[in-house]
């Protein structure tokens, strides 16, 4: 399934009825009256957050979603019936954005959550509704009022514990693949990765999911490269593990051209603890891998940890950091249900001997 973070939907709640004039004429009754009913409501355009969904890629090829319009009411005090909903289904994280792309309607992080983004229209009242003992036969009916319609974007925001940031072939995916169950692509060529990656980590049995996101180069906020649009699904993130290539030329210019790109994304990135790691040690010779230590050091302001995403020298300890950070607040509904599940779990003791 194609990985698709955003999308431009067009949704209109139904239109409400017609209100009816009708009036009683029956044999035998010699004083009839109005009797129309009123109109049905429209239905309503409801956005809900499901499991199981990863993608909006639903929305590629349908745009338009139009709820059902009420019934108009009818005579012998018939009501119109109402129409039918139409429910939008989304992965959990979707944001609903206004059309000019920046007013945030809606955020939904919790699985089931539903909100109402256009209420259908009123059904209009019949003429049985206006009767009364100065007007004992009203023949006028309202019509039903119309449904709302408007432009939305749908953006997707991974809801992950950690997050891998670095520029391209700092070895992001293939920490991923060593660490968690997930496969990402993984080859010797800069953005290898074009799409947010997902993997679930069990460190010490404490599980966390890690996302990891395409690689940045310098000018990404000006959409050189890929661009940063795939920061956003780091924003959720509560610590970042910031790799950095020892093979490349300067260890400690690579750090600040990721920063700065983080700086000119904001959405608070630059003030999520961030874990630095110089990666790729096994591809160099120790003093090359002094010098570059000390330079990511000096940039950095604070002492890089020393990792192989191939030979796993290292790994361990960098999980054991961000399951520090994570178990004080975790983001992501797996690591909530496994961190309640362990806290409520009662130890195992041996059963008794049988008495007597």
């Amino acid at each position: 399934m194609k990985f698709l973070d955003e999308a431009k939907v067009y949704v209109r709640s139904g239109d409400g009825g017609n209100g009816c004039v009708a009036f009683r004429r029956e044999k035998f009754i010699e004083f009839g009256g109005p009797n129309g009913g009123n109109g049905g409501r429209g239905g309503d355009v409801v956005i809900e957050a499901v499991d199981g969904l990863n993608t909006l890629i639903d929305y590629r090829y349908q745009q338009h979603f139009k709820a059902q319009r009420g019934g108009n009411g009818s005579g012998k005090d018939c009501h119109g019936a109402g129409g039918k909903s139409v429910v939008l289904k989304v992965p959990v994280g979707t944001q609903i954005f206004d059309e000019d792309r920046e007013t945030l309607i809606h955020d939904f992080t919790t699985v089931g959550e539903r909100f109402v983004l256009a209420q259908g229209g009123n059904g209009g009242f019949g003429n049985a509704h206006f009767k009364s003992p100065t007007n004992r036969a009203p023949r006028h009916a309202n019509p039903g009022q119309p449904g709302e319609e408007r432009w939305i974007w749908l953006r997707m925001k991974l809801i992950a514990d950690a997050g891998l940031v670095g520029l391209p072939n700092a070895g992001k995916s293939t920490f991923l693949s060593k660490v968690s169950a997930a496969k990402p692509k993984i080859a010797d060529s800069p953005f290898t990765t074009l799409h947010p990656q997902l993997g679930v980590v069990n460190a010490d049995g404490r599980e966390f999911v890690l996302a990891d996101i395409p690689g940045l180069i310098e000018g990404a906020h000006e959409g050189a490269g890929l661009g940063d649009r795939f920061l956003g699904h780091v924003e959720r993130c509560r610590v970042l593990l910031h790799l950095v290539d020892a093979t490349c030329e300067h260890a400690g210019k690579a750090y600040k051209t990721v920063r700065h790109e983080l700086e000119a994304y904001g959405g608070d990135l630059t003030d999520k603890v961030e874990i630095v790691a110089l990666n790729k040690i096994d591809a160099v010779d120790p003093d090359e891998l002094k010098k570059q230590k000390d330079r990511l050091k000096r940039a950095a302001k604070k002492t890089p940890l020393l990792i192989s995403g191939a030979t796993g020298e290292g790994v361990k300890e960098a999980l054991r950091k961000l399951a520090d950070v994570i178990s004080e607040q975790p983001v992501s509904i797996k690591a909530k249900s496994t961190s309640d599940s362990a806290a409520t779990e009662e130890p195992w003791a041996a059963p008794l001997p049988p008495q007597g």
